[in-house]
């Protein structure tokens, strides 16, 4: 090639370069339906493309890595929202499938393959896709698999009963498990995806046990101030350790998902009440005004990452959600259409021109304040996003939602989840359902059905040492209790005449067996089951390391499969009545061959935890 032909060459490069920044992709009017619905099928098609969970060896609703489960949940109602504005239902399939697929064997979204790092904001993006699906009225499972009001009814059941009192006076932490970075934290999200399916419930209910809800997280958020009394500002979120001290940052879904629980809210309540909800709404549009800029203030932003180039996966789709409910908004806060809709036509004009990338030329960006221009960055949250704010423009001309009043068709289970109930650490079995109704038949009736006061449960277990002559063999007791308190220690599961029953694993702290019992309370009743229960492999592990090998294995005797384990069960086995200040111990040992084995009888804990006298803990020795 001469150096004229390699010149000619990189100019013309350049120049298909530079068209290509100037040739949209896409030519949107959003007075069209028809316009709309040809960009956003195109749009869905192309988020879709990045979507292998219907193919063979995938995964239904899962996407691939890196992209975290609770973004499946989210492009599962992206999908039930396509559905919804353009009635086409070539996903239906696979939005049905993936929807029942991650459900999880007690249908509510924690299934086992995420339940160790899954946390409340996760399950919550999973359940309000399915209370789209059951308010749209998109077509119900078989009758053999769970419903869309059921499942979402589940999700908000498992959640109310991780409402934490103890820290911050309420607030659902972030993660569900103790071990999970983040345990420790109270953000926004978790705080307003309850918030938005309590309402939502309560709305197509009519049952006020949710609305009792949704007040409830309303007064926390506002009692805490990460709503901003003046501004209504919604930060991302507080650290248990400084209930007053919120971090600042303002994400778009925080302020879609409050938006649209208060336009139900508002929907739901009458008189004084409703007056109120439309006040709130009022002032949490107002305070979404931060998102939108450009030229006209008209364009909506990620102001907490966008401008700086550092929104990560997740933020990357944030903006599908304020413009998935900002639109919804409209349908039960209709007065709010006036405000809302040139935010969003202005808003997906500048969307739709910026899809000029990727291998099709037609892959969306992040930034659509650089109107006409693609930012470099495609992936599924920058479609949905695109997609969802296209869509939302045509929200007049779709139907509105249903309730059980106006022609759903989703059945409803109110005990939904309840064997899930309590997992913010494996052991919480109770929870206070106040103010839960008991007349509610599509309501929190599980709340109610849970409340158990002066569940006692007492562990007994081995635990064997390696010592310098070899093994020895050592015992461990521990007091367990369940009065509506959050644990902090790591528990194992097992079951227990059908209720769930955990172990401390190895390095929680024990009380010892030369314990008197003096640390009992004496107001503590207990409740006597002696029975037995297995362990599976995954289920012996403590929260931050599995039990060590010290742990003596009775292998001579096993016929166990390669999932379960065996071990020594020997120890104190005691049978407590506090109320009479008596205690007796039974020195008894056994040992269980085949599948792990512990005989347990229930005793108290918990309860008195705060009690210096409960708190005559010893290390023992080498063993946390």
């Amino acid at each position: 090639m001469t150096e004229t032909n390699a010149c000619h060459a990189v100019v013309l490069a350049v120049s298909l370069l530079a068209a290509s920044q100037l040739t949209a992709a896409y030519t949107l009017d959003v007075g069209s339906m028809d316009s709309v619905k040809t960009v956003a099928a195109s749009m869905t098609e192309d988020m879709m493309s990045l979507y292998h969970g219907n193919e063979s060896g995938g995964t239904p609703g899962l996407l691939p890595d890196p992209y975290y489960w609770w973004e499946a949940g989210a492009l599962m109602g992206s999908l039930v929202d396509y559905w919804y504005y353009t009635g086409n239902t070539k996903w239906n399939t696979l939005t049905e499938q993936g929807l029942l697929f991650q459900v999880g064997p007690n249908n509510d979204y924690m299934p086992p393959n995420q339940t160790r790092t899954e946390g409340n904001d996760d399950q919550g993006f999973w359940g309000m896709a399915v209370m789209s699906a059951a308010e749209s009225k998109f077509p119900n499972p078989p009758k053999d698999k769970p419903q869309w009001l059921a499942l979402a009814q589940a999700v908000f059941n498992t959640q109310a009963a991780r409402w934490d009192s103890d820290e911050c006076d309420g607030g659902l932490r972030w993660q569900i498990f103790t071990w999970n970075n983040g345990y420790d934290y109270k953000n926004s999200i978790s705080q307003a995806c309850f918030f938005n399916i309590a309402a939502r419930l309560a709305l197509y209910t009519g049952n006020q046990s949710y609305a009792n809800w949704a007040d409830k997280t309303w007064n926390w958020m506002t009692s805490t101030e990460l709503i901003n009394p003046d501004t209504y500002y919604i930060y991302d979120g507080i650290h248990t350790t400084n209930c007053r001290n919120a971090t600042p940052y303002q994400w778009t879904y925080n302020a879609g998902a409050f938006l649209l629980g208060a336009a139900a809210m508002y929907n739901f309540s009458t008189g004084d009440e409703q007056a109120k909800w439309r006040e709130r709404v009022e002032h949490l549009l107002n305070g979404t005004m931060v998102f939108f800029t450009g030229p006209d203030a008209s364009i909506m932003t990620e102001v907490a990452c966008e401008p700086v180039n550092l929104c990560d996966l997740d933020q990357q789709s944030f903006k599908a959600y304020l413009s998935r409910w900002m639109a919804a908004t409209t349908k039960w806060a209709p007065w709010t259409y006036d405000r809302i809709k040139p935010l969003l036509l202005a808003s997906a004009k500048a969307a739709a021109s910026t899809c000029k990338g990727g291998a099709n030329g037609r892959m969306c960006g992040l930034k659509w304040t650089d109107y006409g221009k693609w930012d470099g960055t495609q992936g599924v949250g920058q479609q949905m996003a695109a997609m969802e704010v296209v869509l939302a423009n045509i929200i007049e001309h779709a139907a509105s939602p249903v309730t059980n009043r106006t022609g759903g068709i989703s059945l409803g289970d109110p005990g939904a989840g309840g064997m899930d109930v309590g997992r913010n650490d494996p052991f919480n079995l109770v929870f206070d359902a106040n103010p839960i109704t008991v007349g509610g038949r599509a309501g929190a009736a599980i709340l109610t059905i849970l409340t158990i006061l002066g569940l006692l449960v007492g562990c007994v277990f081995v635990l064997v040492e390696e010592g310098k002559d070899g093994e020895t063999e050592g015992s461990g007791f521990c007091w367990a209790t369940v009065k509506g308190r959050r644990h902090r220690e790591p528990w194992n599961r097992g079951r227990i005449k059908g209720i769930e029953l955990f172990r401390l694993g190895h390095g929680s702290r024990r009380i010892s067996p030369e314990s008197d019992g003096s640390a009992l309370d004496k107001d503590d009743v207990v409740i006597k089951t002696h029975e037995e229960f297995s362990l599976k492999d995954d289920e012996i592990e403590s929260n931050r390391r599995p039990l060590p090998a010290r742990i003596r294995r009775n292998r001579t005797e096993s016929t166990q499969s390669d999932t379960t384990s065996s071990y020594w069960s020997a120890g104190y086995h005691d049978s407590v009545l506090a109320n009479k200040g008596k205690r007796r111990r039974l020195d008894q040992r056994r040992s269980y061959p085949g599948p792990a084995r512990i005989s347990a009888e229930v005793l108290e804990r918990r309860g008195v935890r705060n009690n210096t006298r409960a708190a005559r803990w010893r290390e023992p020795k080498q063993y946390v």
